[in-house]
């Protein structure tokens, strides 16, 4: 009896562990065809990894204004049987022939940003497919194939065109000056679709069937590889040094994850060459020093988080760059001592100033430019098996260069460099353009771990060089303020670039505006277009939320 008792016991035991490891999984994602792409393969048994190749390969369909296989990305993932966390770099990389005058005019003189965004000379060799390829290597299920089936169906069926895409499409001039891209994006008069249009993309199709069958060499050599080259160097106005040779050379990278120990948490975040995951750890590194949850008011909150993004955004633009060609100082960025010296800078009743870098103005670095623009989407998947993805994909600029070959758009990420490479004074830049190297990011996709070690919270968002301060004020809503995932993401937005505090425009602003004026801070009132989504476990289960300022969902609730 005592026997039976034993195994019932250990039968119940495993049950309940099955139950716990087994759950439905969630995808958050910008838009709900790619969301509904995502969940079908996890349907399918498929892991978060695959579920991502088949959200981005529909991504590229539908948001083609913010990601797509033309472009780039950054992914964390999190393998809940082992407890690892892993980082990969999908970024784009500089052709080799570039040199640092890439963005300079005949007299020395940096471009204006749209001389330089609009055509062939701002195009990267793109990463992502080749991202996504190593890590489904990794953590794939399905066959690769299979994740791009959605993708194929939709850009042959075609799909309605939304609000948000009708409306980027009518204010762009650029786009509708493109020889390649305005019959498809606009009709015959010049006119953006109408919201609802079915738009079908059998080129993309084509596209995709092939890297479907050849995987990411599909893309990266043969006719599709030839035909970007030719486009990009072939630009009437604006002509590119992208190489048949730098598309095939081309590598993703695993990178050890940044992380930082804040509260109760481990928040993690990607390494160089984004600046993101450097920068929201000295975030919130400085403010850990301060008891954020009982604050005061909402505008003391609001001041103490500008002014430690003040200070991250000064070290940011002076020391953050591709680390395979800069010695990035991470670990003097990120030591205890040197953020708790930061964060005693701040005065809890007034603003200061712009900030400096922190660190000695060492290996001859000075500030970059920084023109990085907000057209990028993020997406967070949970699998069944308690895996996760959090992962930021980019075009950069909307519609990225406006070349458009096969069916979707190039980058121009390489106008995330710093357009001046050195001062009057000789100093280099770390941001500088050299060829093969990877352009500095924002990007700041971020996985937070409990005191235990397990799954917490995955987070990002697109928002150009402002995503550090959206994904660093949705970690203080959960995580300070004991907000759920959604509650946080609704939060408004508020950011310090190291300058004025912009603040989005929305009901009461003006309290704050003038409560933070009377504090210091020079304030701006604007629209703050985040795309925030993410996941986040609790007590067992998954919560998700998605940004209500774009058309994103989140499937998988039960």
């Amino acid at each position: 009896m005592i026997r039976i008792l034993i195994i019932t016991v250990a039968l119940l035991a495993a049950l309940g562990s099955v139950r716990a490891e087994t759950r439905p999984p969630m995808v958050a994602a910008a838009h709900p065809l790619a969301a509904e792409a995502g969940m079908a393969v996890l349907r399918d048994g498929g892991s978060a990894v695959d579920a991502a190749i088949a959200v981005q390969a529909v991504l590229t369909l539908v948001e083609p204004q913010s990601s797509g296989i033309g472009g780039g990305a950054f992914m964390l993932h999190w393998r809940a049987e082992s407890g690892r966390l892993e980082a990969y770099d999908g970024r784009e990389t500089a052709p080799a022939a570039a040199t640092a005058a890439l963005f300079l005019n005949d007299d020395g003189t940096p471009l204006d940003f749209f001389e330089a965004v609009v055509g062939g000379r701002s195009v990267g060799a793109p990463g992502v497919l080749r991202m996504l390829e190593l890590a489904h290597a990794d953590h794939g299920r399905l066959e690769w194939a299979r994740l791009f089936e959605d993708a194929i169906r939709l850009s042959r069926d075609g799909f309605e065109v939304t609000p948000r895409l009708h409306y980027l499409l009518d204010r762009d001039r650029y786009l509708k000056a493109s020889p390649t891209a305005a019959p498809y994006f606009y009709d015959a008069d010049g006119a953006a679709w109408p919201v609802g249009h079915v738009l079908r993309n059998p080129a993309l199709a084509e596209t995709l069937s092939l890297v479907a069958e050849g995987g990411a060499d599909a893309l990266h050599e043969g006719p599709v590889a030839a035909d970007i080259v030719a486009a990009v160097r072939g630009h009437a106005d604006n002509p590119g040094l992208l190489s048949e040779a730098d598309l095939a050379g081309y590598a993703a990278k695993r990178r050890p994850p940044v992380c930082m120990p804040y509260r109760a948490h481990r928040v993690c975040g990607m390494p160089p060459p984004t600046s993101g995951g450097v920068a929201v750890a000295q975030i919130l590194g400085m403010l850990s020093r301060f008891d954020l949850g009982s604050a005061g008011p909402a505008p003391v909150l609001v001041h103490l988080v500008a002014e430690a993004e003040k200070r991250a955004y000064a070290d940011r633009a002076r020391f953050l760059a591709d680390s395979d060609f800069v010695d990035v100082p991470v670990a003097e960025l990120l030591d205890p001592d040197y953020l708790a010296r930061r964060a005693a800078e701040i005065d809890v009743t007034v603003a200061s100033g712009d900030a400096a870098p922190g660190l000695p103005r060492q290996r001859g670095l000075r500030d970059g430019d920084d023109l990085t623009q907000p057209a990028t989407t993020h997406f967070v998947i949970a699998d069944a098996a308690g895996n996760v993805v959090s992962m930021t994909s980019s075009v950069e600029n909307a519609f990225g260069s406006r070349i458009f070959v096969r069916g979707f758009l190039l980058n121009n990420q390489l106008t995330d460099f710093s357009f001046a490479p050195e001062d009057a004074d000789g100093l280099a830049v770390a941001n500088r353009v050299e060829p093969g190297k990877r352009p500095r990011s924002s990007m700041s996709p971020t996985i937070v771990l409990d005191r235990e070690g397990g799954f917490r919270l995955a987070i990002g968002s697109p928002g150009g060089s402002r995503i550090i301060g959206y994904v660093a004020r949705t970690l203080i809503g959960v995580l300070d303020l004991g907000l759920t995932v959604q509650q946080a993401i609704d939060l408004p937005n508020f950011v310090n670039r190291n300058g004025a505090t912009d603040l989005e425009d929305v009901a009461e602003v003006e309290d704050m505006r003038r409560a933070l004026e009377a504090m210091g801070h020079v304030v701006n009132v604007r629209g703050l277009n985040s795309g925030l989504h993410g996941i986040e476990q609790v007590e067992g289960a998954w919560r998700g939320g998605a940004d209500p300022r774009r058309e994103g969902v989140v499937l998988g609730t039960e």
